[in-house]
């Protein structure tokens, strides 16, 4: 195959129609570096279409996974907030870390989406999950204040909205290079 438009200018031309996602929705805005993730993930599951079956899911099945750790973590840090080593709470987060991770990655033989192909997205699915949490922007998304318990659905959906597009730019950067059958 050969592309009608070299790749770095489709990626450049990729990069700028992502820009609104991340610059025009002000307190709504999707972060646009876990959307670049998940772009970059369509390219190493191959850059076809069929590859988004698998990915999609997987991704999405691991930040669903990472939020439910998170709703743990934030119950035992409701629970036992004096209980720590050195800094609040990381008792707390270490038992929910430990017995909730525990659990999804076991989780994932009942998940075949998730495993060989699905792997890397369902993982960062779940550091997609978890680092939208910890940036620590999202107690009060689109100007709303957020209980705590209900941050990590927040960010989970944050999470699995910027996987959307970040699916739709690697399908749309392969898409703009036309590519055509080489002579």
């Amino acid at each position: 195959m050969k592309n009608r438009i070299p790749l770095w200018l489709a990626v450049a031309i990729t990069i700028v129609v992502s820009l609104p996602f991340g610059l025009w929705l002000k307190e709504w805005n999707v972060p646009l570096w876990a959307a670049f993730i998940v772009w970059a993930e369509y390219f190493l599951l191959g850059a076809k279409p069929e590859g988004l079956k698998i990915m999609v899911p997987s991704y999405i099945l691991g930040v669903i996974g990472a939020v439910l750790v998170l709703i743990l973590m934030v119950a035992m840090q409701k629970a036992i907030p004096d209980l720590k080593l050195v800094s609040a709470t990381d008792v707390a987060i270490a038992i929910a870390f430990f017995v909730g991770f525990c659990i999804v990655i076991y989780a994932m033989k009942w998940l075949p989406v998730a495993g060989g192909s699905g792997t890397l997205p369902f993982f960062n699915g779940i550091s997609m999950g978890l680092a939208t949490y910890f940036v620590g922007i999202y107690a009060a998304y689109g100007g709303i204040k957020v209980d705590d318990i209900l941050v990590p659905i927040v960010t989970g959906v944050v999470a699995i909205l910027a996987g959307l597009l970040g699916a739709f730019l690697g399908w749309f950067n392969v898409t703009i290079l036309f590519p055509q059958k080489a002579d």
